[in-house]
Parts: C-alpha cells; sequence; structure tokens
C-alpha cells in the first residue's frame, strides 16, 4: 500500500514526522503510523515546558487494535501541544500532517537519524509487506 509521505517534511524509523518552522518543530505520527495503529481513542502527551529527549518515549497512543510508546525525534523543550487532541483523536487518522500534530519543539540540537520522504517511503515498503 502506498502511504501519504510529504516531501517537505523528515521521518523517524519509529514512524514520528517532523516539519520544521523557524526555530521550532513540529512532530507527529505518520500516515503509515496511523494506519497500522487503526482508530486512535488516545493519546497522552508532555505539559508546555517538559524536555524531550531524541530517540526517548514522550507518550502514548492507544488505538482499538494496540498502544504504542511515542518517541521523540529530536531533543528539546515542548513550546506547544495539540490539547485538541485529548478530546478528540480523529485529526490523528483523518489528517496526521495537518490537524493531528502533536507538538512543537524548540530543538536543542540532538536528532535522532531523519530520514527524507523516499528514504522513509522504502523503510516503510520494506516492513509493509
Amino acid at each position: 500500500m502506498a502511504y501519504n509521505t510529504p516531501s517537505d517534511l523528515r521521518y523517524s524509523k519509529t514512524h514520528e514526522w517532523v516539519r520544521h518552522e523557524g526555530d521550532e518543530v513540529v512532530i507527529g505520527i505518520t500516515d503509515y503510523a496511523q494506519h497500522a495503529l487503526g482508530d486512535v481513542v488516545y493519546v497522552e502527551l508532555p505539559a508546555v515546558g517538559a524536555t524531550v529527549t531524541a530517540g526517548e518515549s514522550f507518550g502514548v497512543v492507544e488505538s482499538v487494535k494496540a498502544s504504542s510508546d511515542l518517541y521523540a525525534p529530536v531533543s528539546g523543550e515542548v513550546v506547544a501541544v495539540n490539547t485538541a487532541l485529548e478530546s478528540d483523536q480523529s485529526p490523528i487518522n483523518n489528517d496526521p500532517y495537518g490537524a493531528g500534530w502533536m507538538l512543537r519543539v524548540r530543538p536543542t540540537g540532538e536528532s535522532e537519524e531523519l530520514l527524507d520522504a523516499e528514504s522513509y517511503a522504502a523503510f516503510v515498503a520494506e516492513i509493509d509487506h
């Protein structure tokens, strides 16, 4: 199956995406991840002001099928959280790169090895067969 993988984003091998906006990054889960999870019914995110560390869990997403940790693709300070997802998780499934964003982080420099869209699509194709 072909998944939506916008070319202007960077991707982690744990299926989070990163969009650079000025001196901050926006983070969410990929189209592949939301398809694999199924309907998301709960999300647990850190508070504004919290510190996230690249490669470490920053929250949890639960679906009707599974619960999965969310991993920070970059280290930094959380400057905004999509609080709308606390009461309505459907944007994670319906618009993972838009209204389904999860965190806005001011990075401190350290990041996971991030893939471009083509490399991420190839990675997903290998595991999705």
